[in-house]
C-alpha cells in the first residue's frame, strides 16, 4: 500500500476510495460520485459543500478516523465562518484536505438529491382521550381576610369548576403563576396531564386568559430516518409533519455497526444521544415552524423505535443488545419531562416511549401492533416492519408471536453496486420486456415511464441516478420472469445472445438497466445481496408459521417507508412474503409511527399496549435450529419448496432452465443444470 495515499469513507452512501494526501476532499467526493453540492466551484462562497469528520475506531470500514486527519481550518473557512457561520464540528470540503485515513459525513443539507423521507401521516380515526388536556379557570383574588397561596385557589378553583383534583406541579410553573393570573385578570388556563411518571396528575402548563391550542408530536425514530407528526391534542388532527435522515448513520450505517461504535469509542453512546436528541429538537422546531406555533405550545412527545435507538435517545449504553442473550436494559414503557431529554419543548411538557417487545423487537414494533391490532384479530395477521432490521408479528386474538430478523440494509439501497436511497432521480419502478429484454423504468420525481415522450425533459434536473429499495425488489423479480435470472438467482449469460445488456462481468453476468453517465446495472452480487436479505426475512416468518402450526396466513400488512412503497406483487414474486391472496397483502404505511399517534392521543390505548406486549411471545432466531434450514430453502426465487398457489394465479413462472456462466478461465461457457 502506497503510504502517501490515504483511505476516505463517505457515509451515508458508503462510497469509498484512495487519493493522494493533500486532495481536497470535495474532489475525492466528485470522483467517487459522492453526492455533495457545490455551487461556487470550490471557492468558498456558497457554503453548500459542508461535511462532518467522523472520530474514533470504524470497524466497518476498517479504519480510525479522527478531525486532524484532515488539513487544519483554513483562513478562507475562517472567513466564512465569521461572515455566515459553521456548525460546530462542520468543515467546507471544497477547503480540507485529505492528511490521513478518514469517515467523512454528508449532512442532508449538503446533499444535491435530499432524501425524501417517506414516513407521512396515515388518516386514521382514533378515539380523543389525550393524557394533557387544557382546563379555563377563574381564581378567587387574594384576600387579606382569607390567607391562602395564589397555587392553593388555583387547586381548588381547578377542583369546582372541573372536578380535577390531586394534582401537583414544578417549580416552573409556580414561578410564572403570579404573573399569570394578573395578566389574564385572576383568568388562566391550565394544562392538566393525567398521566406523568409515577402515576397522579401534574399541572404541566399555564397561560394567562383563554388558551385553546395544545399539541403533540409522535415520533418515529428510525435507524435511517427520523419522522415527527405534530397533532392537535384537542382535535386529533395532524398538522405538521416533518422528516429527516438519522444523523447516527455518520457512526454506522446498521444497528450493530452503531453498538460497534460504542464498544471501540468509549463513550460513542453519547454522541449518539446528543445527536439525535438534536435531531428530534429541529424537528420539533420544523413543525412548529410549518404550523405557526410556539415550541411551547407542545406539552407531550410520543416516541417508538427498535431497541438500539431506543436506549441511544433514552441515554443507555447499548453494548448488551450487541451480542447474546441481547439484554434490555428495559422493556418497559417510559414516562418521564422531556426536559430530561433535553428536549426544547414546554418547560412541562412529558414524555412517553411505548415498551419494547424483547433485545430486537423494540418500541416500533408495539406500535405497529397497536396500529394493526392483530390482537383484536380472529384471522391470522402477519405484520412485517421491513427496515434494516425486520421485525415480524403474527397471530390473531388467540396467540401473538414476535421475532425480528436480521435482513440488512440491502432493501435500502446499500450494499448494491447501484443502489440509493429513496431521492429524486432514483428508479422507483421497473418492466422488462420478457422478449427483448429492454427495459423502461420511472423515477422519484416524475410520473413519466423512460419510454414516454418528455421523459427525458422531465428528469433533466435530477437526471437518473440510481435504484432505490422499491425498484431494487422489482428489478430483481422481473429478472427472474422475464429469464435473465434462474429460481437460484444466477445470472443467465446465454441471455446475452438476445440482448447486449446482458454483459460478462468477470467470471459473471451483469444486466444494463441503463446505459450512461451513471451506468445503472444488476451484478450477480446485487442478486445475492438481495437473497439473502428476503432469505432472512422469510425464515424468520416461517419460524412464526411453524410456531402456530400454520401452513399459511389470511393477512400480510407490510409497515415502514419501505413496505410502504413496494409493490406486493413483486414482494411475494421475490419470496420476500409467503403466498397470500394478493387482495389481501397491503401497505400498513408507518405503521410504527401511526402507533405513536394513538398512544399520543389515547392514554388507554398506553394501557392496552402495556398488557399486549407482555402477552406476545418472543422467538429468537439465533437459536432456533430450524433456522437455518428455510433460510437455505428461501434463498430461491420465490422459495426452493414453499408453494404459491394465490401468486401463480395471476403470474406465470417462468420454466426452470439451463444457465450459462463463465468459467475461472474466462473465455470458455460451461453449462450448469439444476437438478
Amino acid at each position: 500500500m502506497d503510504k502517501t495515499d490515504a483511505l476516505i469513507v463517505f457515509t451515508p452512501s458508503g462510497k469509498r476510495g484512495r487519493f493522494p494526501l493533500g486532495t481536497p476532499v470535495l474532489t475525492a467526493a466528485r470522483s467517487l460520485g459522492v453526492d455533495i453540492d457545490s455551487v461556487c466551484g470550490g471557492r468558498a462562497i456558497c457554503g453548500r459543500c459542508q461535511i462532518n469528520v467522523g472520530e474514533g475506531e470504524f470497524a466497518k470500514h476498517g479504519i480510525t478516523s479522527a478531525v486532524d486527519h484532515l488539513s487544519a481550518f483554513s483562513k478562507v473557512e475562517e472567513r466564512y465562518d465569521k461572515l455566515r457561520g459553521l456548525a460546530s464540528g462542520r468543515r467546507l470540503s471544497c477547503q480540507t484536505q485529505l492528511l490521513a485515513d478518514v469517515v467523512i459525513d454528508v449532512p442532508p443539507e449538503s446533499q444535491v438529491h435530499k432524501q425524501v423521507v417517506r414516513k407521512a401521516a396515515e388518516v386514521r380515526d382514533i378515539e380523543m382521550d389525550p393524557a394533557t388536556r387544557l382546563y379555563f379557570i377563574e381564581v378567587e383574588e387574594a384576600d387579606m381576610h382569607k390567607p391562602s397561596s395564589d397555587l392553593e385557589r388555583v387547586y381548588r378553583a381547578l377542583a369546582e369548576q372541573w372536578e380535577v383534583r390531586d394534582l401537583t406541579c414544578n417549580l416552573a410553573i409556580i414561578a410564572k403563576l403570579q404573573g399569570a393570573l394578573k395578566k389574564g385578570e385572576w383568568k388562566i388556563t391550565c394544562a392538566v396531564n393525567s398521566r406523568v411518571a409515577g402515576g397522579g396528575k401534574e399541572l404541566v402548563a399555564i397561560w394567562p386568559g383563554f388558551h385553546d391550542r395544545i399539541f403533540g408530536i409522535a415520533v418515529d425514530v428510525g435507524s435511517t430516518t427520523v419522522a415527527a407528526h405534530l397533532c392537535n391534542l384537542t382535535s386529533g388532527d395532524v398538522v405538521a409533519s416533518a422528516g429527516l435522515m438519522n444523523p447516527q448513520i455518520r457512526f454506522g450505517e446498521d444497528l450493530m455497526s452503531r453498538v460497534s461504535y460504542v464498544m471501540m469509542n468509549p463513550g460513542g453512546e453519547k454522541e449518539m444521544t446528543a445527536v439525535i436528541r438534536e435531531a428530534l429538537n429541529t424537528l420539533a422546531a420544523q413543525v412548529a415552524t410549518e404550523a405557526k406555533i410556539e415550541l411551547t405550545d407542545i406539552l407531550e412527545i410520543v416516541l417508538v423505535g427498535n431497541p438500539v435507538m431506543h436506549h441511544l435517545f433514552l441515554g443507555i449504553d447499548p453494548t448488551e443488545l450487541g451480542g447474546a442473550p441481547f439484554a434490555l436494559a428495559t422493556g418497559l414503557a417510559i414516562t418521564c419531562p422531556a426536559r430530561e431529554l433535553d428536549l426544547k419543548l414546554n418547560p412541562g411538557a412529558q414524555c412517553y416511549v411505548l415498551p419494547c417487545i424483547a433485545g430486537h423487537v423494540g418500541a416500533d414494533a408495539a406500535g405497529v401492533v397497536l396500529s394493526e391490532a392483530p390482537q383484536d384479530s380472529d384471522e391470522i395477521i402477519l405484520a412485517v416492519d421491513v427496515g434494516t432490521n425486520a421485525e415480524i408479528i403474527l397471530g390473531s386474538k388467540a396467540r401473538l408471536l414476535a421475532c425480528s430478523s436480521p435482513t440488512g440494509p440491502a432493501f435500502e439501497g446499500a450494499q448494491i453496486s447501484c443502489g440509493q436511497r429513496a431521492a429524486p432521480g432514483a428508479i422507483e419502478r421497473i418492466r422488462i420486456d420478457p422478449v427483448t429484454l429492454e427495459p423502461r423504468f420511472r423515477v422519484i420525481g416524475s410520473e413519466l415511464w423512460s419510454d414516454e415522450p418528455g421523459f427525458d425533459a422531465a428528469v433533466a434536473a435530477t437526471g437518473v441516478t440510481g435504484i432505490c429499495g422499491s425498484g431494487i425488489i422489482e428489478v430483481i423479480a422481473e429478472m427472474y420472469l422475464a429469464g435473465i435470472i434462474n429460481q437460484d438467482g444466477q445470472v443467465d449469460g446465454g441471455m446475452a445472445a438476445i440482448s447486449p445488456r446482458v454483459r460478462a462481468n468477470g467470471r459473471t453476468f451483469t444486466y444494463v438497466v441503463r446505459d450512461g453517465e451513471p451506468l445503472i446495472s444488476i451484478t450477480q452480487n446485487d442478486v445475492r445481496a438481495i437473497q439473502l436479505a428476503k432469505a432472512a426475512l422469510y425464515a424468520g416468518v416461517r419460524l412464526l408459521m411453524d410456531k402456530l402450526g400454520l401452513d399459511h396466513v389470511d393477512r400480510i400488512r407490510l409497515a415502514g417507508a419501505f413496505g410502504s412503497h413496494i409493490d406486493v406483487k413483486y414482494a411475494m414474486i421475490l419470496g420476500l412474503i409467503p403466498d397470500c391472496a394478493l387482495e389481501h397483502v397491503s401497505s400498513a404505511g408507518n405503521a410504527a409511527g401511526t402507533g405513536a399517534r394513538i398512544a399520543l392521543l389515547n392514554k388507554a390505548a398506553r394501557d392496552e399496549i402495556e398488557a399486549v406486549v407482555r402477552r406476545i411471545e418472543k422467538i429468537e432466531t439465533a437459536v432456533e435450529p430450524k433456522f437455518q434450514q428455510h433460510f437455505v430453502e428461501a434463498m430461491a426465487i420465490p422459495h426452493k419448496t414453499a408453494p404459491y398457489p394465490n401468486l401463480s394465479k395471476v403470474v406465470t413462472f417462468p420454466p426452470i432452465k439451463e444457465i450459462q456462466t463463465l468459467d475461472d478461465g474466462g473465455g470458455e461457457r460451461r453449462k450448469r443444470r439444476r437438478g
